[in-house]
């Protein structure tokens, strides 16, 4: 939760808005919190959708008509004695449409282990087949 709320930030120009995992009509939303300039967050976002790029590591997220921004991330698991040999973690973090957010989101998938691993491979193509689905549910226009 505290890297989606992270996340969150950048999707809301800056504002700190409170993250859950379902909306509640009995529950009012809190106000908003600035805690970094828009200008940064708008310049951290552009990077963000460059991982989304055909070049980039986070391809796989890319959803058919919107504009996607996150990043990827993979960590060597960790034992009692150090790094445990073939075992990971996969990350995918990030929010959608980039330009106009309506979805954060975080992808873990742990303890991996093989030939396929890293956060580009595994995690992002989670994402963008959820958010995919999530932007036709919430009828999201391309």
């Amino acid at each position: 939760m505290q890297l989606a709320q992270a996340y969150n930030v950048l999707a809301n120009a800056g504002l700190k808005r409170p993250v859950s995992l379902v909306l509640s009509a009995d529950k009012p939303m809190a106000e908003p919190e600035r805690v970094v300039e828009g200008e940064l967050a708008e310049q951290v976002t552009a990077m963000l959708e460059t991982v989304i790029s055909a070049e980039g590591t986070g391809r796989r997220a890319a959803v058919e008509g919107y504009r996607v921004a996150g990043k990827t991330g993979t960590a060597h698991k960790v034992g009692s004695e150090g790094y445990i040999d073939n075992r990971y973690r996969s990350v995918f973090a990030g929010f959608i449409p980039a330009d106009d957010p309506r979805l954060v989101a975080v992808v873990v998938i742990d303890d991996l282990s093989g030939e396929k691993y890293g956060g580009g491979e595994v995690a992002a193509p989670v994402f963008g087949s959820v958010m995919a689905g999530a932007m036709r549910l919430l009828q999201v226009p391309p």
